[in-house]
């Protein structure tokens, strides 16, 4: 049962990390080499599919209320930078993908939210001004 309903900000992002990483990936496709396209994509899903465990991670620790929650956040915290970690390990250990693809790749949500932020911030401005 899903009692927290997302914000529709946060549904905004999720939107946009998609649509950046294909504004990122479908350049990269045409004008670069296949490795470097790999590692924007990969690196873009890694970081998407981060973003998205995190949110189940955390709205499930608080909706079912127990006493340790701290504890489950950290633990699920850890298991997801482990697992991150040794599939970073392998796609640039076997030079499976371009290492500057991959960190562009990495940089899609933190991109999108970056510009999410700026642009509710302006948008907040102005709409104060016209008042």
């Amino acid at each position: 049962m899903n009692l927290i309903v997302k914000d529709q900000f946060q549904r905004r992002i999720e939107i946009f990390n998609w649509i950046i990483l294909a504004i990122v990936f479908i350049p990269s496709l045409i004008f670069s080499p296949i490795k470097f396209s790999l590692g924007v994509l990969l690196g873009g899903f890694i970081s998407i599919v981060n973003f998205y465990w995190m949110d189940r991670s955390l709205r499930s620790a608080f909706e079912k209320n127990t006493g340790n929650i701290k504890g489950l956040v950290v633990g699920k915290y850890f298991l997801r930078l482990t697992l991150t970690a040794i599939v970073l390990y392998f796609l640039i250990a076997y030079k499976t993908v371009n290492f500057i693809g991959l960190i562009i790749g990495l940089s899609v949500v933190i991109i999108n939210i970056i510009a999410m932020v700026i642009t509710n911030l302006t948008k907040n401005n102005f709409l104060k001004e016209v008042k």
